[in-house]
């Protein structure tokens, strides 16, 4: 096998990150195209085929992996791992990591991450309800702990609030669309609640002008809609190039694969060549 060239890089403190991080949507049988292809997601990550994506992953040249918590991840981590394969962890906490001081510290010390980001949903919903000092009181946990803290939001106000505010920080997780806006707000803006209204075409624009305006690295996902924008080998294209021009030099991309149909992620990383490099 012919070894490519090195992907990009960014530094999210003092590690060097490629540019590209694989997600975990697909491996745990997250999918915004319906119930049916979840189930189809979920059934065919085993075990065996989620390590073998990894490990293509870090051929690729992809040395980061950003998951929510689940046995699963656990388990291809540490076999991952014991094949002497590094692979950088990007932990994206929810219940109970974000609520038992004791399972978050356990799992850091097990599996050793290089952050720790406060799950985008949990986020914004906390936002809206006027309790974001629990996100803030989190990120101090995590920062105790010694590893980086960052949030998530799919809501760009949220990042602008930490970022003015002077929170210690050292990362951002931003969705390239606004999935957590209540029917009511949907109806305030378009008159009804579509079936698909999560995915408003004029979102990513929104969210690139607030990555380009923070200090901080930042991590932008759904940069392929949920999918809506990989159905094409063209449209995957123009997806990737948005995203790596309209966001910071030392920004990066998530995006989860599900190879039964194709090699996404080598096509992805194809990509992040050719349009994350310096001057691309």
């Amino acid at each position: 096998m012919n070894t490519p060239p090195p992907l990009p890089s960014i530094r999210l403190g003092p590690h060097r990150v490629s540019r590209l991080v694989v997600g975990a949507n697909p491996i745990l049988g997250y999918s915004y195209m319906g119930g049916l292809v979840s189930r189809f997601m979920h059934e065919y990550f085993t075990l065996d085929r989620t390590v073998g994506l990894i490990n293509h992953c870090v051929d690729l040249g992809i040395n980061a992996w950003q998951t929510s918590w689940h046995e699963k991840i656990g388990q291809t981590l540490t076999r991952v791992r014991e094949s002497g394969r590094g692979i950088h962890w990007i932990f994206l906490a929810n219940s109970p990591h974000t609520e038992d001081p004791a399972a978050l510290a356990e799992t850091v010390k097990r599996y050793r991450p290089i952050a720790v980001v406060h799950h985008g949903g949990v986020t914004d919903r906390l936002w809206r309800e006027g309790k974001i000092g629990q996100v803030r009181d989190f990120t101090k946990r995590v920062k105790d702990l010694g590893v980086l803290a960052g949030i998530s939001a799919h809501n760009p106000e949220v990042l602008c609030y930490a970022e003015d505010s002077g929170w210690d920080l050292d990362l951002y997780m931003a969705c390239f669309y606004r999935l957590t806006r209540t029917p009511e707000e949907l109806h305030g803006m378009l008159g009804e609640v579509p079936l698909w209204g999560e995915f408003l075409p004029s979102d990513p624009v929104r969210m690139c002008e607030v990555i380009r305006a923070v200090k901080r690295p930042c991590l932008a996902f759904k940069i392929l809609g949920g999918g809506r924008l990989a159905e094409r080998p063209e449209q995957t294209e123009r997806a990737y190039e948005f995203a790596f021009r309209n966001i910071k030099a030392t920004d990066g991309v998530i995006v989860g694969f599900f190879p039964r149909f194709g090699d996404h992620a080598a096509e992805g990383a194809a990509l992040t060549r050719r349009f994350g490099a310096p001057g691309g």
